[in-house]
């Protein structure tokens, strides 16, 4: 790996836990402007201080995100779909050149492990992977899977390896409650990070990202479950001290209640 694929890597992992909380605000490129980010500045502006990157589109890092920002960008470069469509019909949108214009640490996009379209997502993490590999630029795949399965070890380890077969130097993942440590067996030495999700109670949420840490997860990339949270400062505070400090769970709940 060249040394501007390390340098970009390592702003994304803090240096000491070697471990990441990523902040996730690019649903609007397929949600609109969904619960909590209606005005993304207003949303990141007191959260970006707990982050260790932002994972964020183009349109919304030039519109919302002051140039004098200095988390490292994880650019979603994908779309081409909205929630009233089916999901997996994604195309690449965003060019290698607009990625190094922005200054994006990293580049992402989904992967529909047994969608529709399948094969299309396949084809895009690939596309992006030769890219990046062009200019020193890391991937973050983003795995999915279709409406038909499961989101258990099986399905998912089937959809994280296809990720790091393929050349993603990060995999996003599910958690699932069962034979987790398999998930992250199958993917080798690339770092996993699990998906926040949809919105869940706090203390659950707390839970999922301790039980996933301590089944080898190296982060956390969450969204609703920080900014649509009733104290947004305070969750991502939470979920900081496990990650990064291997707080317990009661410890980070009484973090997210502190205001």
């Amino acid at each position: 790996m060249e040394w501007g694929m390390k340098n970009r890597l390592s702003r994304i992992f803090n240096a000491k836990t070697g471990r990441s909380v990523m902040l996730a605000v690019d649903h609007g490129y397929f949600q609109g402007p969904t619960t909590g980010l209606r005005n993304i500045k207003k949303t990141t502006d007191p959260l970006l201080t707990y982050a260790d990157a932002l994972m964020i589109t183009r349109g919304a890092l030039r519109n919302w995100i002051p140039a004098e920002m200095d988390k490292p960008v994880i650019l979603r470069v994908s779309g081409g779909q909205s929630i009233l469509k089916e999901l997996s019909n994604e195309i690449i949108t965003t060019s290698i050149e607009d990625v190094i214009r922005v200054n994006a640490s990293a580049i992402t996009c989904s992967v529909y492990i047994g969608g529709e379209h399948e094969k299309q997502s396949i084809k895009n993490l690939s596309k992006i992977v030769n890219q990046g590999q062009d200019y020193g630029i890391p991937v973050l795949a983003v795995t999915a899977v279709g409406k038909e399965m499961t989101r258990d070890s099986k399905y998912l380890s089937l959809a994280c390896r296809i990720c790091v077969e393929l050349g993603a130097h990060i995999v996003k993942t599910y958690y699932c409650e069962r034979a987790f440590e398999e998930v992250i067996e199958a993917c080798g030495n690339v770092p996993v990070v699990i998906a926040g999700g949809k919105k869940i109670e706090e203390r659950a949420a707390l839970k999922m990202a301790k039980d996933a840490i301590k089944a080898g997860a190296v982060g956390v990339d969450m969204g609703r479950n920080v900014f649509q949270s009733n104290n947004p400062v305070g969750m991502i505070k939470a979920v900081r001290a496990i990650v990064h400090d291997d707080a317990s769970i009661n410890d980070a709940f009484k973090i997210y209640k502190k205001k």
